[in-house]
């Protein structure tokens, strides 16, 4: 059976663009066709300046928002990265794999580092070589899919190649995975600012609607929406990427098509209108079922302890052999 790795990493509270381009098929689609595994990725949350608290509070609401989108523990693994040491054991192995120059040539950390310095911050060592460790949350599991929005790829490929090449020097280890992106709203935008990706860390929360947000802030953010010059409702992203980041979140949330959709409105203010209304429903459910969640912490705290325990168990034989395959000497007696 294909089996399939993803996570969400907490360090900001997830956003609609989290959902409809990633969470919602992991639980609509992805759990019923493979062997499903889905992480809160915590450690990924250390590689800039964090409060220790809110990462512990973001990442227990990031793993009740998994299970309000309607992931099935007994069917999907939900787990918490840091609950796991395969992650932390197989990240090493596969630094010293990686090359200085292929971190380096990440976009994500060419972006994120030049905000760091800017804020005056220093830039940490884990932030160029974090695709190391998502590389083993992937590789870890024998993942064959890993379905990703368009600006994770790029980790996907790294993965794709660090496995090829241990592979290549010390023996057949692991699967090699592939990208597996949805087919509509793979990256939505920031309502306030379109050419940029609906961020969890974005420094304004104008342009982005959290999952969590009251139905009338939702609406209040979508109807407050950039557009653009003109009023004719057109699906084209380089001239007019504010209505069609609104065409494809409507389009997402109703199974449609976003340039046939395109065709049914003659002003901005009805398209406005109809998304805020479609994306106040698709979420209804998921607030609900949150707040229930959220009244029965022993049940998260729960699922969260046996989905760790299922994935260590999937994860040792693969990590413990990629430490006999690399020339480790095995402990005395299996202890570690």
């Amino acid at each position: 059976m294909t089996r399939i790795f993803s996570g969400v990493k907490p360090t900001g509270h997830l956003t609609l663009g989290n959902y409809l381009g990633a969470v919602r098929q992991w639980a609509e689609v992805d759990q019923y066709r493979a062997e499903s595994l889905f992480s809160v990725v915590d450690l990924h949350a250390l590689t800039v300046d964090h409060d220790p608290g809110r990462v512990r509070r973001l990442s227990r609401q990031a793993a009740t928002l998994l299970l309000a989108s309607g992931i099935d523990p007994e069917r999907a693994v939900v787990f918490v990265q840091s609950h796991v040491d395969e992650h932390a054991r197989l990240s090493y192995l596969l630094e010293c794999v990686a090359t200085d120059g292929e971190m380096r040539r990440m976009i994500q950390y060419k972006e994120k580092s030049v905000l760091e310095r800017a804020r005056g911050g220093s830039v940490r060592l884990s932030l160029l070589t974090y695709p190391v460790l998502m590389a083993a949350d992937i590789l870890a599991y024998g993942a064959d899919e890993v379905p990703v929005g368009d600006d994770q790829t790029q980790h996907v490929e790294l993965t794709r190649d660090l496995a090829e090449r241990f592979n290549q020097r010390y023996g057949q280890t692991f699967v090699v995975p592939r990208a597996t992106p949805p087919k509509v709203a793979a990256r939505v935008m920031d309502l306030q600012d379109p050419a940029s990706k609906m961020g969890k860390s974005h420094e304004s929360g104008a342009g982005i609607v959290y999952l969590l947000d009251e139905p009338e802030a939702v609406r209040k953010k979508i109807l407050r929406a950039v557009t653009d010059s003109g009023s004719e409702v057109g699906y084209d992203r380089e001239a007019q990427p504010g209505i069609s980041n609104l065409l494809e979140i409507l389009a997402a949330c109703e199974g449609g098509d976003p340039e046939a959709l395109s065709g049914a409105y003659t002003s901005y203010g009805a398209l406005k209108k109809d998304t805020a209304d479609a994306v106040v429903e698709v979420l209804r459910p998921l607030r609900e079922r949150h707040k229930e969640l959220v009244a029965d912490p022993a049940y998260v705290e729960e699922v969260l302890r046996r989905g760790a325990e299922r994935a260590r168990g999937m994860a040792r034989p693969t990590v413990d052999g990629a430490y006999r395959a690399i020339g480790l000497l095995p402990p005395a007696n299996g202890a570690r």
